[in-house]
């Protein structure tokens, strides 16, 4: 996180978040994160401490926490958290919650059906009661999706507006997640599509999982949210809104 910060101050950053995964599905067992929310806590007030020109955000990113509900709000009443995302990286598959980021999970054939698990399962979470504002990465399993399809917003266009409706209706607050450079999550066409169905703000993320990529293809993602016709707040800790 410190090193984060030092990176933060040179790249001229006035703010940053560290929003940390809370996941509670133990398939992959590798992949479960149980985040101690004390020390977390306590690592974000010693860099505040150390990084005193940084304005520097607490959150948290709930994994499926319409599923588990109450390992979820465990984690939001261990202490105060400025920012609280939810995801879904899982789905029902053959009987068992599995990451769609597990390798062999999105194959060529059963790829398309996964992403429409995927997107009703997104849906539940939105139209649930979750506390969460932040809606992370809608179209999560496209990073995975196999060479040997390609990959087309418009063929699930549907759903995903249904998805971002739903969003909109809760005064939710789109992600726009650059994962490191490599990916828009989502890109361009469903930023477009959350303006049209009603989506007021959009935030960014470079799901960095390393100082290295903190804020990796933030220039293209601002290019293609302005587009959109959303504009950046005066506060450099605000949502882009329309």
């Amino acid at each position: 996180m410190e090193e984060t910060c030092r990176r933060a101050l040179e790249f001229g950053l006035p703010a940053i978040a560290f929003t940390d995964h809370a996941d509670f599905n133990p398939f992959p067992a590798a992949e479960w994160h149980q985040l101690d929310v004390a020390g977390y806590l306590d690592c974000i007030e010693r860099c505040r401490a150390a990084f005193p020109d940084l304005r520097l955000l607490s959150g948290v990113e709930l994994g499926e926490p319409h599923r588990f509900a109450e390992e979820a709000a465990r984690v939001l009443a261990a202490g105060r958290l400025d920012r609280v995302l939810g995801s879904v990286h899982c789905v029902e598959w053959g009987g068992v919650l599995v990451d769609t980021s597990v390798k062999g999970i999105l194959t060529a054939a059963d790829a398309p059906a996964l992403m429409g698990e995927y997107l009703a399962e997104l849906l539940a979470l939105v139209e649930s009661s979750q506390p969460f504002e932040i809606l992370a990465h809608v179209d999560y399993p496209k990073r995975y999706w196999p060479e040997a399809l390609e990959y087309d917003d418009s063929r699930f266009e549907e759903p995903l507006r249904a998805v971002l409706r739903a969003a909109a209706r809760r005064g939710s607050v789109l992600e726009v997640n650059t994962t490191r450079a490599r990916i828009m999550c989502p890109g361009a066409a469903i930023v477009g599509w959350w303006r049209e169905e009603g989506g007021a703000a959009v935030s960014f993320g470079s799901d960095a999982h390393d100082p290295s990529k903190l804020a990796a293809g933030f220039e293209l993602a601002a290019q293609q949210v302005e587009a959109a016709g959303f504009r950046p707040a005066a506060d450099p800790t605000g949502y882009w809104l329309r």
